[in-house]
């Protein structure tokens, strides 16, 4: 009969570290059994029901790697935890990439344990619950400021439902626009860390050479112009949520430290020795393919592997096309209500057009549309002529044919669109953004870097 207690099988070929893990996981509030080799782990494993399996990479006998495979052929979904020296990392991640949960580094402390521990457990009974609920007929997930009409992202709010409560690491992928940072906020508000702090950071929008200090903060004298200390990002998000989007750009030296953090929830501001311990929840997103990024070398293993615990993926608008009616109805009554226009609706031709579109922005650009629609519009309902999509690019005849204008460069042709859109939009430059899919900053960028005037915005 399974014990009350979550219960651990701990296979450690010496006596007194099994004896210890043993002891002391028992005070914690573990039901504990020992083996001191893989054989005998999988003779406990087939007499006995366990909730979690940490085991020693390396053992005599059976390696831990094998031991790995032939617990996973026995219970695929049970978690297993490896514990490695410094110099086997490489075959840690082997080891996670043939389906470890996660593993830890010797030597470390009971409390980094117990923490992977609680956490396997929890994202354990979350993949239970979520198969239980996706057998449940009928259920419909709400979230505030999400449309979620479709079954697709009805599947992304199921794991939301099921992820938030935990303290797992959650990695968002989805394609620009999609609504990366939504799904993070509602993480972060059905969570236990609700009432503490929702910090974000978008690492492309910040200089390599600010992305350190700006994640883990510096002291006085740190360079030139640090007047002052200054708490980073993850001191500002203690015992709370940090949201660090474009997670695939962060730069080598930086994932390093990244990793830290996750591994001893520990760092160190820059110019400083002093070592802070912060209790953060870290969601991260990314638009590319990290396991691409693997492949080429420009992301580290270990850190994609503590950082994909539980991976959530938002389809694109144009594979869940069933949500673009609610979608238009949510944009078009906030772009009213922050307007001020008498717009209330849209004609079916004009829904059409919006349904007939393949949307290569997602939810950003249709809001965008939205947007520009009800601002330039006349009537109280939106028709075709109110809706200005840009168009899939003009095919051309043969593969020698210019992508550009002719006598263009690529630069004068950006130029060109920028000084377009800002006559269209009579010199405002939020509606010029707006129209271009870009932030207010990105367009005072592009503005500066090609020499263009900035002139004064127009209301």
């Amino acid at each position: 009969m399974k014990p009350e207690k979550p219960s651990i099988l701990i296979v450690e070929d010496e006596p007194k570290m099994r004896r210890l893990l043993e002891l002391q996981l028992a005070e914690e509030g573990f039901h504990a059994r020992t083996s001191p080799d893989a054989e005998t782990g999988l003779q406990l494993l087939g007499k006995e029901p366990f909730d979690v399996i940490v085991t020693d990479f390396k053992l005599p006998g059976m390696s831990g790697l094998e031991f790995l495979h032939a617990v996973k052929r026995v219970n695929a979904e049970l978690p297993v935890v490896i514990m490695t020296a410094y110099g086997t990392v490489e075959s840690a991640v082997d080891a996670m990439k043939a389906g470890a949960s996660d593993y830890v580094l010797k030597p470390f402390s009971l409390a980094e344990l117990v923490l992977i521990i609680r956490k396997e457990l929890a994202t354990h009974h979350l993949r239970q619950e979520n198969r239980d609920l996706r057998e449940a007929l009928g259920h419909r997930y709400e979230y505030k400021n999400i449309v979620a009409r479709s079954d697709k992202m009805q599947a992304v709010l199921a794991l939301v439902e099921r992820v938030a409560p935990t303290n797992a690491t959650v990695l968002i992928g989805g394609e620009s626009g999609v609504g990366k940072d939504l799904i993070a906020r509602a993480i972060h508000e059905h969570s236990q860390r609700a009432s503490g702090p929702f910090v974000k950071i978008n690492s492309t929008a910040i200089p390599e050479t600010l992305l350190e200090s700006e994640l883990f903060g510096y002291e006085k004298g740190a360079f030139t112009g640090a007047t002052s200390n200054k708490p980073g990002k993850f001191e500002l998000a203690d015992r709370g949520t940090l949201f660090l989007d474009e997670i695939g750009d962060v730069p080598a030296a930086i994932q390093v430290k990244l990793l830290r953090v996750l591994q001893d929830r520990e760092f160190e501001r820059l110019g400083s020795t002093r070592t802070h311990k912060v209790d953060v929840r870290l969601v991260a997103a990314t638009n590319r393919d990290l396991r691409a990024a693997l492949e080429e070398g420009t992301f580290r293993e270990d850190l994609y592997y503590r950082l994909n615990v539980v991976a959530i993926d938002i389809p694109p608008l144009r594979d869940h096309k069933e949500d673009i009616p609610a979608l238009a109805e949510l944009f078009l009554e906030k772009s009213a209500r922050e307007s001020g226009k008498a717009v209330r609706g849209i004609t079916p031709q004009a829904m059409k057009m919006l349904m007939d579109f393949h949307w290569p922005g997602n939810v950003r650009e249709l809001q965008n549309v939205l947007e520009r629609a009800v601002t330039l519009s006349s009537g109280a309902i939106l028709d075709v002529g109110d809706i200005h999509i840009d168009g899939p690019p003009r095919r051309v005849s043969t593969d020698s044919a210019p992508v550009l204008p002719d006598g263009m460069t690529l630069e004068q042709w950006e130029e060109e669109l920028l000084r377009e859109a800002l006559r269209r939009a009579d010199g405002n430059k939020s509606q010029a953004a707006r129209a271009l899919g870009l932030s207010r900053n990105a367009l005072r960028y592009r503005l500066s870097k090609m020499g263009v005037s900035d002139p004064p915005e127009k209301e």
